[in-house]
């Protein structure tokens, strides 16, 4: 069957696409294959900087030749790499030849040589991957994550003197602000973007084993240690060193699992919205058209939150999976790590995706106010630790054992029983006063 939305084997570049095409940039096939050619060329480039006696008088025209390679380059040159990688069976060499052909069609073979030298295959990968996640985190992953944030942001606000029943172990407990409780999640989701960010994009530049053994012995005079630094800074990555042939891969981990801690927290935020949904705290915008279940028309099912949870644990799942892996090779290096990182896109898919639908469903979310505001109304009882707490501080005896006599004994315990109680206590007017101005209400904190 020909490749398209209903025939593809996985869901992201399936029936998600549209929703997710732009990881393509970064994380497919052919943006893998280009990003391995401007690694080659940005190399071959480089190595013309230096006192090599072969490239020293190559003329201005070649580099805007060698610029052309890579400004067009489409998937006719990515189908001719394939080609060329049936007859090698490895992908890189193919890249190699192809440059090779390109170079030969530019009349540059006097300098075709120079196309992957003295490198290994883990060399280029090891570049090209991180440059593409570099990409894909700037222009994608951290602003998707900055958007969610935002969008939270302006409901915390949009709800910071909303009081609400918190609960905790699933029971009533001491009111809360519903603004409050959702600027948690914008503290613990900046704090952990923030240090997404901070991590390093590294790369592992250093010949077949990472001692420029073949560099060394071509030019050993040159100071090719300095030189990978500086060309790998100008691509914005941290050069790893010592390495074997491929690189530790611990920052990368250390980036999978920072964004573990975002997926876990915003599945947490998933799981509350949803039970605040069930508790009809919110009401959910009604689309035309759209159906909540094929046989109950009534329902409105918060399917957006339900996806992202789905999607969030599905990508966690891979990210530790990868973050386990990637560290860990045989001696100085086994191929366990390419197959794995081909897929480095996905668990970025599925949270691309889940944030998406997050932000969805905040965009349909609507405050049932009179809802929260009844569930207080109708739980009385939490303000008996405001009561037992100035009873302490008054000295009177045994506070905690009084109220929790009286809260206990009525299930549903109303405004008049405690006023009732509180007049019963032996305490000043004054402080019988301030215990009758609790309320459900504005016991809320600061």
């Amino acid at each position: 069957m020909k490749l398209n939305e209903l025939t593809a084997l996985g869901p992201l570049d399936g029936r998600y696409r549209p929703k997710v095409s732009v990881l393509s940039d970064y994380f497919s096939e052919y943006a893998l294959i280009k990003y391995r050619v401007s690694i080659e060329l940005g190399y071959f480039q480089a190595l013309c900087s230096l006192p090599i006696p072969a490239l020293k008088n190559i003329p201005k025209r070649a580099h805007i030749q060698l610029g052309e390679i890579l400004n067009n380059f489409d998937l006719k040159d990515a189908r001719r790499i394939k080609t060329l990688e049936r007859s090698t069976n490895h992908d890189v060499k193919a890249i190699e030849y192809f440059l090779k052909e390109q170079f030969q069609a530019r009349g540059l073979s006097k300098y075709q040589e120079y196309i992957h030298f003295g490198l290994t295959s883990q060399d280029i990968n090891n570049t090209a991957i991180p440059l593409s996640l570099k990409e894909a985190h700037n222009q994608v992953i951290a602003p998707a994550y900055q958007q969610m944030i935002s969008s939270l942001k302006k409901r915390a606000q949009q709800w910071k003197n909303v009081p609400m029943l918190a609960r905790t172990h699933g029971q009533p407990a001491s009111p809360t602000k519903l603004g409050k409780e959702i600027q948690v999640f914008v503290v613990r989701l900046e704090k952990q973007l923030a240090d997404l960010n901070s991590i390093p994009f590294t790369a592992k530049f250093g010949g077949a084993t990472g001692n420029f053994n073949a560099h060394q012995v071509a030019f050993p005079k040159m100071k090719w240690e300095a030189f990978a630094k500086r060309w790998l800074k100008s691509l914005g990555l941290q050069r790893s060193s010592p390495t074997t042939q491929i690189d530790h891969y611990d920052y990368l981990a250390a980036y999978l699992d920072n964004i573990k801690r975002l997926n876990t927290i915003l599945i947490d935020f998933s799981r509350d919205i949803w039970h605040y949904i069930s508790l009809s705290y919110f009401n959910q915008k009604i689309i035309k058209n759209e159906v909540g279940s094929s046989t109950m028309p009534h329902k409105i099912n918060p399917i957006d939150f339900e996806n992202a949870e789905g999607n969030l644990g599905l990508a966690n799942a891979l990210c530790e999976h990868l973050s386990a892996k990637l560290p860990v090779s045989r001696l100085q290096r086994d191929l366990t790590d390419s197959t794995v990182l081909r897929n480095l896109g996905v668990p970025l898919g599925h949270t691309l995706l889940a944030i998406q639908s997050l932000k969805k469903g905040c965009d349909k979310l609507q405050l049932n106010k009179q809802v929260v505001l009844g569930d207080l109304d109708q739980n009385w009882a939490v303000v008996g630790e405001a009561i037992q707490t100035v009873l302490r501080r008054e000295g009177y005896p045994k506070p905690y054992e009084a109220l929790k006599n009286l809260t206990r004994r009525h299930h549903e315990l109303t405004k008049e029983q405690i006023w009732k109680f509180i007049d019963q206590l032996d305490i000043t007017d004054q402080v019988k006063e301030e215990l009758k101005a609790i309320s459900p209400f504005n016991y809320t904190g600061i």
